[in-house]
């Protein structure tokens, strides 16, 4: 039962060839085999049968959402009421959530079944998953390799067919790079078209939820579900949503940018810089203008967004103190042992290392020097994308400079993993949507992905053209 579209699920239970009830037993089986990855952290079987059952008979009264039949899986740092959520981490081991996430409740009304929780890095901050409290996801493809990440849980759980669909949150490219090392659909909305209501934070001006599929078809219909206005998240934009349309209609010419320095950029692999070029040629003999163009910020980018995320990790993990929220130290003696011994036995090396940066750019005499500089330079990336995006309809790039690496190569130095952000980095901070297909195969037999960044508001044109460049592809 290995189906790349909803639609193939629910023509099946719609002819009464298949239920719910098969579906999640079959998924339960896979995620049980599948352990040795390290995916799932807690899997809802209980709840996951109780709802197949219901769905089943809302489809036979013919009352069944548009998700009916998609098998759902959820990193592990949104909410869904009565359920733990620990984002990954030691600090908030054993929390039970007492509300669920605006997407969840969105999703659950549309009668998806949610199967599980998936493992990420803690807090979301890290490019591999292997910063996670819980130990590291494995890559399904090549079980020495790393998921990617931070949702790496969610990229390996679809990829290795344990859900339908799952959702991961991207704040630097944590959907689309685990989606290129795994080879999957990842997609990111622009930021504000998706209520962060429930997701656990760790940039708020920077995170954004979004899903990882099978089909570009499958992202659409997810994400057309959960985003829209929402009273709980006044940064939701109320702008109308325009559903996609995938029929087979003529396809009509487009104009694509990619950025040069990036394609010659040295960090990258010689066959995904071959393939992207290889793209390219094909949409240019498609009768598609596909131009190089300059981006003098390209250099900047990440450290800017390091600077920027840190300072606002440190204010919102602040509240993880051992008295507001989570672990509380047993080895505490008064207040100021209590907020130093629970904050160092809660959190991993890598969120540490982020406080303690984010708190560095903060501090009196170096706020105006990084924080406020690294503001300014965010404008100036906005701007030039959006100067770019005025002539073009969309950009497209590499999504990683490489395959996913072997596990802890790359962990030693921190600066070296920063550095896997270097093409997605750009959508988190013009805020602009981006999705990244799995269109290259390596001659070493691991997947990699091509990158698409589209005009802010305007996913229905990013995911049509997606799904045709897939399907030609």
């Amino acid at each position: 039962m290995d189906f790349k579209k909803l639609t193939e699920v629910q023509k099946k239970l719609s002819e009464g060839s298949l239920s719910c009830s098969t579906l999640v037993e079959e998924h339960l089986k896979r995620i049980e085999d599948n352990e040795h990855l390290n995916a799932f952290l807690e899997v809802f079987a209980h709840d996951a049968r109780s709802r197949a059952t219901v769905i089943d008979q809302k489809i036979r009264r013919g009352s069944a959402g548009k998700l009916a039949g998609m098998i759902l899986g959820i990193k592990d740092n949104i909410c869904f009421k009565g359920h733990n959520v620990s984002a990954s981490s030691k600090i908030l081991e054993g929390f039970t959530s007492l509300y669920s996430s605006t997407v969840v409740e969105r999703l659950l009304a549309e009668d998806a079944i949610i199967i599980g929780r998936l493992n990420c890095d803690e807090f979301a901050m890290g490019s591999s998953n292997e910063f996670s409290a819980l130990g590291p996801v494995k890559n399904p493809r090549d079980n020495s390799k790393v998921s990617g990440g931070s949702s790496g849980g969610s990229a390996a759980a679809v990829a290795a067919g344990l859900c339908h669909v799952a959702l991961g949150s991207d704040t630097g490219g944590s959907i689309r790079q685990p989606a290129s090392f795994c080879g999957v659909v990842g997609f990111k909305p622009t930021y504000g078209r998706v209520s962060r209501h429930g997701l656990i934070a760790f940039a708020s001006s920077f995170d954004q939820i979004g899903p990882f599929t099978n089909s570009v078809e499958d992202a659409a219909r997810v994400y057309e579900v959960m985003a829209g206005p929402d009273e709980y998240d006044s940064t939701v934009s109320s702008r109308d949503i325009e559903a996609s349309d995938f029929s087979s209609g003529e396809e009509p010419l487009k104009r694509i940018a990619f950025i040069k320095d990036a394609l010659v950029n040295k960090s990258l692999d010689p066959e995904i810089r071959e393939r992207t070029q290889a793209i390219i040629e094909k949409l240019k003999a498609e009768g598609h203008t596909v131009e190089g163009v300059s981006f003098p910020w390209l250099d900047v980018m990440v450290p800017v967004y390091y600077i920027l995320t840190t300072a606002e990790a440190s204010s919102n993990l602040a509240r993880y103190d051992g008295i507001h929220y989570g672990h509380r130290s047993t080895e505490a003696s008064d207040l100021e042992s209590t907020y130093k011994k629970s904050r160092t036995e809660g959190f991993g090396k890598e969120v540490k290392r982020r406080i303690l940066l984010g708190t560095f750019v903060l501090s009196s005499g170096y706020y105006d020097a990084y924080y406020g500089k690294a503001q300014k330079t965010r404008r100036l990336v906005q701007d030039e994308t959006n100067k770019i995006l005025k002539d073009y309809d969309f950009i497209l790039s590499p999504t990683s400079p490489h395959t996913a690496f072997e596990m802890g190569k790359e962990q030693l130095d921190p600066t070296v993993m920063y550095l896997e952000d270097i093409f997605t980095v750009q959508a988190n901070i013009s805020g602009n949507p981006a999705v990244s297909l799995p269109l290259g195969e390596h001659s070493n037999g691991l997947p990699f992905g091509i990158q698409l960044m589209g005009r802010s508001w305007e996913e229905k044109n990013l995911l049509e053209f997606s799904a045709r460049l897939m399907n030609n592809n």
